[in-house]
């Protein structure tokens, strides 16, 4: 079984999480997907290598003050 997590950005800033791109990789993530919702709202879908990092990075994202709004782990049925 593969495992995902799904995140929700209420306020996204592209440049952002595009510089954030090798952070999240070096935390066993690989985005998969990201849409665009209403106003300014992105989920992202990413591909769990290492649940543990994958954990400490939304923590660490949190308390910088750009982490998602909602996240989710997800496994595949």
């Amino acid at each position: 079984m593969s495992q995902q997590l799904l995140l929700r950005f209420d306020a996204f800033d592209q440049t952002r999480f595009d510089d954030d791109a090798e952070t999240r990789a070096a935390a066993g993530l690989t985005l998969l997907q990201l849409w665009t919702a209403e106003g300014a709202t992105r989920w992202a879908l990413f591909s769990v290598n290492d649940a543990a990092k994958a954990r400490n990075w939304l923590s660490e994202a949190g308390a910088l003050g750009h982490g998602p709004a909602e996240s989710h782990f997800l496994r595949t049925a």
